[in-house]
């Protein structure tokens, strides 16, 4: 009895203590060790498990508010049937590192903190969140060669803070055996329970096919030209248009040092508000971009930040990086958007590059001892701007459309944004197609985009056609030139916009199931009440159409003729259409596992 007490007692002080490492039991992952350097704080740890998931919640308090230490929670666990390690980094990656590799990180503007260790077969085999979903945290995860381990280590407090005596945090750990965008999404959707977050209303417009200026302009844009290519984007269906980087300046260099002061170049756009009067009367949504953080050389507004900058670097010229972390920085960004907003009468804004507000290298607020500053972190301050912009924004406009751009999405920028796209991959249409499931499995009810689309004018229609379809699962934005494209393309556009309208639901609503991103997805689904729509992208591979309890179709993106389809019930109809949706000629299908003659860039309906 003795002896059962004593160990009661020692347990109670491993969990509630002073010490510098704290140990506790999961069945997760064995043993985790909390570690804070300073002794002067308390640490108390807990296990709970919740729904066959654990959560270990660590909290923090001092005696009075001090600068938090650095704080790492760690692991380690045999690598059984586990193969690679998926994350939401911008280029995809599902690959297994050392655990000696590059540390992965996260923050408000950057990446999301969910790593999943998954297998070959689409199976979570443990799937780890943190609660700090605006805080930098760094993540060292991967495989420890002494043991075939996988080992895990994330750090809290790796930027600097201003004194508190408490805080708290959890840590998600998911060993289901389930299917792997399941433990991804389910633990997006905890990330944002855990910290209340309310995501930012997303209007139906957010979901309308887009026109880009960006690819084919770039900075060479006019008022006459955008007009003329709305003017053709109608007639293909598209709803809003994002007038990109060139309105603000006459250079084309395609830098950034004539940014800051973002006034409109007369050059470009003679009467903004008649052009943009003129767009919308067309139907068209009208979008704008802005670069959040730069202050270029060459704008007004360069020499008034001076010393408020992050950091300072050169494309096309000097361009500065503004500090969120004073609070004049903020109010100016704020009132640069309010002011268009009311005068000019957009309907939203394409805000980038707010992944840039960081340091390159010693941040400068710690040699002039944060003067000035009302935050002392980065991403705090980040938050709160954002929180500003969104707010001013939504009460002059409460169906305002807000464009970010990956690498700041997830569940705790959701709140202020309401379209998230995938990040640049011009003319690479397997990493649209990845970036864009990896987008929706966190982006709850948010809208995702497509990078912009662009092709040669030379290329195939049906290889134009299979562009679209590598993008569907997400809204389509274009950026071709609408006026000098050929006619067999724009007939490939029209017809595969008008699909992706009618069955929005099932595409962008409906339940989403990615397969094999080790594989960069070479099949995707999305599925409604009514229907189901399977997009096969690699030839040779076989499918299972599903349950035969709703309408199926099978879209062929492979670029080679026919699929190989497993079917549970015989179908009693099924009809052919090629990329131009036109009805064509196809076999009879039966149950079971067959060859399908899906036309390339074409697609079967079933009906059951």
């Amino acid at each position: 009895m003795k002896r059962v007490l004593f160990f009661v007692v020692a347990l109670m002080f491993a969990i509630s203590s002073k010490a510098a490492d704290v140990k506790v039991q999961t069945a997760s992952v064995g043993e985790v060790t909390v570690k804070c350097a300073d002794e002067a704080w308390k640490i108390d740890v807990k296990v709970a498990e919740k729904g066959g998931r654990e959560e270990i919640s660590v909290e923090m308090t001092a005696p009075q508010a001090l600068t938090p230490p650095q704080l790492s929670v760690e692991f380690s666990t045999p690598q059984l049937d586990a193969h690679h390690l998926w994350n939401s980094d911008k280029m995809c990656y599902t690959e297994l590192r050392p655990v000696w590799g590059a540390a992965y990180s996260s923050s408000l503007a950057r990446e999301m903190p969910i790593y999943s260790f998954i297998n070959t077969n689409n199976r979570s085999r443990l799937t780890i969140a943190t609660a700090e979903a605006v805080r930098k945290v760094d993540a060292q995860l991967g495989l420890r060669e002494e043991g075939a381990l996988f080992s895990g280590k994330l750090r809290f407090f790796v930027e600097p803070e201003a004194p508190l005596a408490h805080y708290k945090t959890t840590i998600l750990l998911d060993k289901r055996d389930i299917f792997w965008a399941d433990a991804v999404r389910e633990s997006a959707q905890w990330i944002t329970a855990q910290n209340g977050f309310k995501a930012c209303q997303v209007p139906e417009a957010a979901f309308a096919p887009l026109y880009s200026t960006w690819y084919q302009f770039h900075q060479q844009i006019t008022d006459h030209d955008i007009e003329a290519e709305c003017r053709e984007a109608v007639k293909l269906g598209m709803g809003t248009i994002i007038v990109d980087d060139g309105w603000q300046t006459d250079n084309n260099d395609r830098g950034y040092a004539y940014c800051g002061d973002w006034v409109v170049a007369p050059s470009r756009i003679k009467d903004i508000k008649a052009h943009i009067k003129r767009v919308q009367a067309m139907g068209m949504k009208y979008m704008m971009w802005y670069s959040v953080p730069f202050v270029g050389e060459y704008s007004e507004a360069y020499k008034r930040f001076e010393g408020k900058y992050l950091r300072i670097k050169n494309e096309g010229g000097l361009v500065g990086v503004l500090d969120p972390r004073f609070p004049e920085v903020r109010e100016h960004i704020c009132s640069i958007y309010e002011k268009a907003l009311r005068e000019w009468e957009l309907d939203g804004f394409k805000l980038d590059f707010i992944d840039s507000f960081r340091t390159d290298g010693p941040d400068p607020a710690v040699a002039q001892n944060y003067a000035g500053r009302d935050i002392k972190s980065i991403s705090e301050a980040v938050n709160v701007l954002m929180k500003e912009v969104s707010r001013r924004l939504q009460a002059i406009k409460p169906d305002i459309l807000i464009e970010f751009r990956q690498r700041y999405v997830g569940p705790a920028i959701r709140q202020y944004g309401n379209m998230f796209r995938a990040m640049d991959c011009p003319g690479d249409m397997r990493t649209n197609r990845a970036r864009i499931a990896n987008l929706r499995l966190t982006s709850g009810t948010t809208a995702v985009h497509a990078d912009m689309l662009e092709w040669n004018l030379n290329e195939k229609p049906e290889v134009v056609a299979r562009h679209i379809l590598s993008a569907m699962y997400g809204v389509v934005q274009y950026s071709a030139m609408l006026r000098e494209i050929p006619e067999s393309h724009l007939k490939v556009m029209k017809h595969w916009i008008a699909f992706s309208q009618e069955h929005r639901k099932a595409l962008l609503h409906g339940a989403f199931r990615p397969y094999h991103p080790e594989a960069y997805f070479p099949v995707l689904e999305g599925e409604s009440d009514k229907e189901r729509i399977i997009t096969v992208y690699q030839a040779g591979m076989a499918v299972n159409a599903g349950a035969a309890d709703r309408e199926v179709y099978l879209l062929n993106a492979t670029g080679v003729e026919g699929l190989v389809v497993e079917l549970q019930a015989k179908p009693r109809k099924a009809e052919f259409f090629d990329m131009y949706g036109n009805s064509v000629a196809g076999n009879k299908l039966a149950k079971g596992v067959q060859r399908v003659a899906v036309p390339t860039s074409g697609y079967v309906k079933l009906t059951f």
